[in-house]
């Protein structure tokens, strides 16, 4: 018969044992800051949303400039997101070109370090005419590459119908398709090669003379940069209300699951990652 201190002993070793076995969280460097968004509210919104879902512990590196040129820490230190699992671009940069900025930026990336793009990250950092279709290997094309797709504007802000294009993918499986509140459509002008999309969106636009036209484009998508990096992206995410909607937290949570690697092949977090 095992005295008390032995049975302490034995507990103890249990207890050991099985916070050893327990998985580190994902270690998520969000970046906010910029024109155009409420972005002090949304990286707040975002980092809770995320932490909540997902075994993960989400670091902000934020500005409140709200020009198109925010001062952010990471630029001039192409080593910002050593100790991270995950890089979440959420940045509204419009008008920084600086290739070495932007080479800066995604030094990490091109190491190995995969990512997770939100709404305006996909009008960051251009080089040139953003309306005319970039190529691989150029400047121009330098962060078109990264994401996998290429935007240069949207249209106004009304309901977007919210479609999963395979049910059966791991990021959309029992996801449901659903209608935004008043929301930007990001257009296509290149959908490359290396990326796939998940979801697509469409969105009556009024005409000047009255009449309507419905817009329709791919609004996620993953990507493998340099052939080894993964990217997920969404375009969706301008208003609070969509940033906060359990719908939206939900899928930017599973794609931060798929560019980590943690996520199974019918949707759910690989075990020890989700909440």
């Amino acid at each position: 018969m095992k005295t008390l201190p032995s049975l302490l002993l034995c507990l103890g070793l249990l207890l050991s044992s099985a916070h050893a076995q327990a998985p580190k969280p994902i270690r998520i460097l969000l970046i906010t800051g910029g024109c155009c968004h409420d972005y002090p509210k949304q990286k707040d919104i975002l980092k809770e949303g995320l932490e909540k879902r997902l075994n993960a512990e989400v670091v902000q590196v934020h500005t409140d400039d709200k020009s198109t040129k925010p001062p952010l820490a990471i630029y001039g230190n192409p080593n910002y997101a050593d100790g991270f699992d995950l890089v979440i671009h959420d940045e509204c940069a419009a008008s920084i070109s600086d290739e070495e900025v932007i080479r800066g930026v995604l030094k990490p990336h091109i190491n190995g370090t995969p990512g997770l793009n939100l709404h305006c990250a996909m009008h960051c950092y251009r080089i040139g005419n953003a309306n005319e279709p970039a190529e691989f290997g150029t400047p121009h094309g330098l962060w078109f590459e990264y994401l996998g797709l290429q935007s240069s504007g949207h249209g106004p802000q009304e309901p977007i119908s919210i479609t999963h294009i395979e049910k059966d993918d791991a990021l959309s499986k029992n996801l449901p398709d659903w209608t935004t509140m008043k929301e930007e459509l990001y257009n296509n002008v290149k959908v490359f090669d290396t990326a796939k999309p998940v979801t697509r969106g469409k969105q009556l636009v009024k005409n000047k003379d009255g009449t309507e036209k419905e817009v329709d484009f791919v609004t996620a998508w993953t990507n493998l940069y340099k052939g080894k990096t993964r990217v997920f992206s969404n375009t969706i995410g301008h208003n609070n209300d969509t940033v906060s909607d359990d719908r939206y937290l939900n899928f930017v949570a599973r794609g931060a699951l798929w560019a980590t690697d943690h996520l199974n092949k019918d949707g759910t977090a690989k075990e020890g990652y989700a909440k």
